[in-house]
């Protein structure tokens, strides 16, 4: 019998983009709770790095790097998973991209493509490939990072809105479909989270202070801070939740203006 609803004994984890960031944080949280969890982004060595630091910690992690943009890869990726582990208990859909920063009608075509692609499209491949095996077993989770950035306008990283913005989209229409077979299907919305991913918005200090001037906390967030969210939606403890989005951004988006 599990200790508390969070135990994550007995389950396995697909996280995407772990090998850094909220993703990483996501994992090693998994693990520490009971997941067998797969540590997967483009470069094996950084996927081995943190798959070597889980299993120091009594974890049991497998590597399986994957670029999302590829749809032979997301195939091979949870395939590989089955092959491993048996199952895919738990979807992590964090890896995602943002190469472009400026103005939303200046956007090459093939960097709004790869944002829709990378961001959005991966995201229906990933569920295409794990939500029947669970709804099989009656019971999933699948948990997409997106961002605050697709519940407000911008104006340098309006593209990568757009595609935060229609992944809360294909979080509903998901609930909705795979809902009555027992999976579930929700979001987590950060704000802005000290990572490499989003540098750009962060490591400049008037930029920084701008930024935190209208949040209640007046700091911006740290990926561990991210994880808690994923692991309460990845465990029995969030069994009544589906459709629905936390946000986790130091309450800016609640903040006075």
């Amino acid at each position: 019998m599990k200790n508390t609803p969070f135990d994550l004994t007995g389950t396995v984890a697909v996280v995407t983009g772990s090998s850094r960031g909220i993703g990483r944080s996501s994992a090693e949280l998994l693990a520490k709770l009971g997941a067998k969890v797969v540590i997967s982004s483009r470069k094996a060595d950084a996927c081995q790095a943190v798959a070597e630091g889980i299993r120091k910690s009594g974890g049991d992690a497998h590597v399986i790097p994957c670029n999302i943009s590829r749809h032979d890869e997301i195939k091979a990726l949870i395939a590989g998973t089955t092959k491993h582990y048996g199952k895919v208990d738990i979807l992590v859909c964090n890896a995602a991209v943002n190469p472009y920063y400026g103005p939303l009608l200046d956007i090459p075509d093939e960097a709004f493509d790869k944002i829709m692609g990378s961001n959005v499209k991966s995201n229906i491949w990933l569920c295409a490939e794990t939500v029947p095996q669970m709804a099989e077993r009656g019971k999933g989770s699948v948990i997409i990072i997106s961002s605050i950035g697709g519940l407000r306008g911008s104006t340098v990283i309006g593209a990568y809105g757009i595609s935060k913005a229609a992944d809360f989209a294909l979080c509903r229409s998901l609930a909705g479909e795979w809902g009555p077979k027992g999976v579930r299907v929700n979001c987590v919305a950060p704000g802005l989270v000290k990572t490499d991913f989003a540098r750009a918005l962060w490591e400049d200090p008037e930029n920084l202070k701008r930024r935190t001037a209208g949040s209640p906390l007046r700091r911006i967030g740290e990926p561990d801070e991210i994880a808690g969210a994923v692991a309460y939606l990845a465990s029995d403890a969030s069994t009544f939740m589906t459709g629905q989005t936390i946000i986790v951004d130091g309450g800016v988006t609640t903040a006075a203006t």
